[in-house]
């Protein structure tokens, strides 16, 4: 780049974005060798649109304008360019002015002119918005507060894009022009505004993918079999309501249609004159980038890549991969793969299977995303078993297998599914997490309207899967569960448990507690359900256990009276096959549909509970089940008048604070405060994605999931009533309070201060630990106050350290090998006099070594009470945590810490004090006196907002935290800097490279 080297080209200012119609483009800053561009980008514009740039006719750019929009200092005089194709599609620049509106002079003038313009073309896409948001970060980051622009009264669209951005802006009328000004400070609608626009553009460009209206398999083989020949054939088996076309340029000129599937076949893409949506890649990966070239030149909107060779082939494959995805991405393509298996999408208004997948799986409401195709298969598999054909209770509303997922990954998938009215319960299998924040973000918000159940691959080897470039995991995988729960998903461990939980949770109410009834005719298996009920921490109820020649009558009438029980949240049956005389049906290939009749029956008249069975040898009473049927009209129990079977679309009414969920058929109410239910959706579409997401109606048969052990039905009945909990305490998640002694500003001068001074030789992204005072200064910013240490080099320095903190006082050692290690004697607390400080002296250095070895400090003494530990971190792959637990053994021995993503909110940290198994020594464990748990919390929330606050801010450890009856002291801390990275998913939308 031509730029001075003291102005070096911001690399980190470039990124890709997605558009609202879901196509992409690229940001990045303007730089000399644009001029060529600039010019061609600004003869594509109509007159009306530089009327509204310049406010005058301005038909061409003078030398003198392209030489001024085309040079940047990268400070007071930047300048952003959208692209696609290489090509400029917008600009956005900014000049940093005085207050007089003139060019500043001063660099502590922090205002700035900005000015957009779009081509006419692209203009409704969200170009303008997104380019705003870049160059408002781009702003903040040069020390530019205040954004200032003069737009014509007639220009309504630029008007809008400022005002609906959600800046703090103030708007006057002068000289027939409107004057916008507005503050850059993030604010907490500003950020609404870009996540739900966020949410929108990526939800459109995977709906793109999924709903293609034409596909071309590009490397179709000649001959049965291959990659392209299978892809084809899944595409036409599946019933795929667009237009299919085959390409391969080995075909013969003369060919036109391809046998036997007869479908047009074509040897280049141009040769196709409508347009295409999909493109499925099936070549060899050194001719991958002339299609993904021929695509981007076609229009085509995605591209799926099952060709491998790339990252998980090594280090050339890994170049190969980002290479195809840059070049994908400049062309405003998604990319699925490569080395993908590939999508699916059941609707009956498209049945796309773009997938190597042998069969298309039925139509349903389960998602599902794999970033592996094996666990695809076995996923697709699975569900199959459990659930044959449209309308099962297996059944799938999309599937996509991302294989090494250089582009789309779950989170789009998230995005997607979080609006989409026919998913009801999102799956993924995950080998990793390209971008946890962002991650936990959308699972939060998903699972507040959907249950989001998770199985991870790779969870134990520190190292990420071949072909996945992703931050590696420091913590435990304990410690990523914690938080995942946290943030509402439903986390499991295996392929099946992800089975069995999805199939719960899309076909039953959720349980409004965790009361469990079991009834069944068989004792034994009863009190397996029974005793995995407890071992799960659920409150199973006595089972009642029916004669072995119960009929299907006494089921229903069962189930009928303890689903009617007030102290019944959900209901365990266990079945197996029935003996005796005069049974109502003879032992045989009936006697499940008959039970299977006799159960829906019960569940129909009651459906606001959940109703799962365990079976031993009855596949036909799974099977009955699980397939669509009919609702039956419900039987009264004892007696009373049936109630209708008929199901209103509205949905069923749930106590506060818990939203209704989709899954299941609309429910009636229950008299007396139904539990949160999965159930149809009826409300008009919303704007904002925060507010939840489009709902419509749906009118479905009961099904009943059907479990061969009862473990597996208790599990995934036990993740149903956490989840449960979870969103009814999700509904009122706390607040992050504010506090008035925070000095976040001083902090913030502080920080950048300390960087400048020890990290000049540091590499980017190493962090450096904080000198102990000017730690303590730092925390002392946030009202988080350590108990001063004086140093004790020598006996007399001891004493006098003592004088002046005052007797009694402790000494200790800091050494690293005895450091919080008080069971080695590195530590002599209640120290009275001078005399006493002398003698341990002595007995210190005596026992354990040098002064020069031992570093002894001396400190007061402080209030008895239990010792703590405050952490909070940065770790690369599950964002910034805080973490609390027992100093000592608790701790370091047995793990006994408890996890919460930041910024915390004060029922998160409440919940994370008494989360430990070692809490009732903190509440009055065997007549102990309680601590002060508020103060402990209120310490924890501080913690966290300092690492929110201050990105730069990567490690705090307080150690120990003693907690007394009346407040607490903070005997030991240490800080940690490092410079934060240069794009964090708190900055502008971009899509992630790996």
């Amino acid at each position: 780049m031509q730029t001075p080297p003291e102005h070096a080209y911001p690399t980190h200012w470039e990124a890709d974005v997605v558009l609202r119609d879901g196509g992409t483009a690229r940001i990045r800053p303007i730089t000399p060798d644009d001029a060529e561009r600039l010019v061609s980008f600004y003869e594509q514009v109509s007159d009306e649109s530089k009327y509204y740039r310049f406010f005058a006719p301005y038909p061409r750019l003078s030398d003198r304008d392209v030489h001024r929009f085309t040079h940047h200092d990268y400070i007071d005089r930047v300048g952003l360019a959208a692209t696609v194709g290489g090509e400029f599609i917008a600009t956005v620049r900014y000049d940093r002015i005085n207050d007089q509106g003139l060019p500043a002079k001063d660099p502590e003038d922090d205002q700035a002119e900005v000015a957009f313009l779009v081509q006419d073309a692209h203009q409704g896409r969200g170009v303008a918005s997104a380019l705003l948001e870049h160059i408002a970060a781009v702003a903040r980051e040069r020390g530019i507060r205040r954004f200032a622009a003069e737009v014509l009264p007639a220009n309504s669209k630029m008007i809008k894009v400022f005002t609906d951005a959600g800046y703090t802006h103030k708007r006057t009328f002068e000289d027939g022009v409107v004057r916008l000004e507005f503050d850059l400070e993030p604010t907490e609608q500003s950020m609404a505004v870009m996540r739900g626009r966020e949410q929108r553009a990526e939800a459109r460009s995977v709906q793109r993918l999924l709903a293609p209206g034409s596909v071309a398999v590009i490397g179709t083989g000649r001959a049965p079999g291959g990659l392209g020949r299978t892809a084809l054939r899944s595409l036409l088996d599946s019933g795929f309501t667009g237009r299919v076309h085959a390409v391969n340029h080995a075909f013969p000129e003369d060919l036109r249609r391809l046998d036997p599937e007869d479908v047009p076949a074509v040897r280049a893409l141009r040769e196709i004159t409508d347009p295409v949506d999909l493109a499925v890649i099936a070549v060899p990966a050194d001719s991958v980038p002339e299609a993904i070239r021929d695509c981007g030149e076609h229009g085509v909107q995605g591209v799926l890549v099952l060709s491998s060779g790339y990252a998980e082939a090594g280090p050339d494959g890994r170049e190969r991969q980002r290479a195809l995805l840059r070049q994908a991405r400049s062309y405003g393509m998604r990319l699925i793969g490569p080395n993908a298996f590939g999508l699916i999408n059941t609707s009956p208004d498209v049945r796309l299977n773009a997938s190597l997948a042998p069969r298309m799986p039925g139509a349903g409401h389960i998602g599902l995303f794999t970033q592996s195709g094996a666990i695809g298969i076995a996923l697709l598999s699975g569900l199959h078993a459990r659930g044959p054909g449209d309308g099962g209770i297996a059944g799938v509303s999309a599937f996509v297998s991302a294989g090494n997922r250089a582009d789309v990954s779950g989170n789009d998938l998230l995005q997607y599914w979080y609006e989409d009215p026919d998913t009801d319960v999102v799956i993924l299998y995950l080998e990793s997490i390209g971008n946890p924040r962002k991650f936990a973000r959308l699972a939060r918000r998903t699972a507040a309207v959907k249950p989001v159940v998770v199985a991870k691959g790779a969870r134990h080897n520190g190292t990420a899967p071949p072909g996945h470039a992703v931050p590696t995991v420091r913590v435990p995988d304990s410690t990523v569960a914690a938080l995942m729960r946290q943030a509402g998903v439903i986390r499991v461990d295996t392929v099946t448990e992800l089975i069995d939980a999805g199939l719960l949770l899309a076909s039953q109410p959720l349980p409004a507690g965790p009361r469990i009834a079991i009834l069944g005719n068989s004792e034994s298996l009863a009190l397996l359900a029974y005793d995995a009920c407890l071992t799960e921490g659920l409150r199973p109820q006595r089972p009642r256990v029916l004669a072995s020649a119960a009929t299907p009558d006494d089921f229903r009438a069962a189930l009928a009276e303890a689903l009617a029980a007030d102290g019944c949240d959900a209901v365990v049956v266990t079945a197996i096959p029935w003996v005796g005389e005069g049974a109502a049906v003879s032992p045989g290939a009936s006697e499940g549909a008959a039970l299977a009749d006799a159960l829906r029956t019960a569940a129909t008249a009651h459906p606001q509970k959940p109703v799962t069975v365990v079976h031993l040898a009855m596949d036909d009473l799974a099977e009955t089940l699980a397939a669509p049927a009919q609702p039956a009209e419900p039987q009264a129990p004892d007696g009373d008048d049936p109630e209708p079977a008929a199901r209103p679309t509205d949905p069923a009414p749930a106590p506060p604070p818990v939203p209704p969920a989709p899954a299941r058929a609309p429910r009636p109410p229950a008299p007396t405060g139904p539990p949160p239910t999965l159930t149809a959706r009826q409300s008009p579409p919303v704007r904002d994605a925060e507010a939840g997401p489009p709902r419509r109606p749906r009118r479905e048969p009961l099904r009943i999931p059907a479990y061969p052990a009862a473990e597996r039905a208790v599990r995934s009945l036990a993740e149903a009533v956490r989840y449960a909990a979870w969103r009814r305490e999700a509904a009122d998640p706390g607040r992050v309070p504010e506090y008035d002694d925070i000095q976040e500003a001083q902090a913030g001068a502080d920080i950048e201060r300390l960087l400048d001074r020890l990290t000049p030789d540091v590499p980017s992204g190493r962090s450096v630990p904080v000198p102990p005072q000017d730690a303590e200064a730092l925390l002392a910013r946030y009202g988080i106050h350590t108990l001063p240490v004086l140093p004790a080099p020598d006996p007399d320095s001891a004493v006098r350290a003592a004088a002046r903190l005052g007797y009694p006082v402790a000494l200790k050692t800091t050494a690293p090998h005895l450091r919080h290690r008080p069971d080695l004697g590195g530590v002599r607390l209640d120290i009275a006099g001078e005399a006493e400080l002398r003698r341990t002296y002595a007995e210190l250095t005596d026992f354990l070594g040098s002064p020069e070895e031992l570093r002894p400090v001396v400190q007061s003494m402080v209030p008895r009470g239990v010792d703590t530990v405050v952490r909070a971190a940065i770790d690369p792959a599950a964002g910034a945590v805080l973490s609390f637990g027992l100093a000592g053994a608790p701790s370091q021995l047995l793990g006994d810490i408890a996890h919460r993503l930041i910024p915390a909110t004060d029922r998160e940290v409440a919940e994370q004090i008494r989360s430990i198994r070692a809490a009732p020594l903190l509440f009055g464990w065997r007549g102990s006196q309680p601590v002060d748990t508020a103060a402990l919390a209120e310490l924890l929330l501080r913690v966290s907002r300092l690492v929110d606050d201050h990105p730069e801010v990567v490690g705090v450890d307080l150690e120990p935290v003693v907690v007394a009856a009346h407040g607490l002291s903070v005997l030991g801390a240490t800080v940690r800097l490092a410079r934060p990275p240069a794009t964090t998913d708190l900055g502008p939308r971009r899509l992630p490279v790996y």
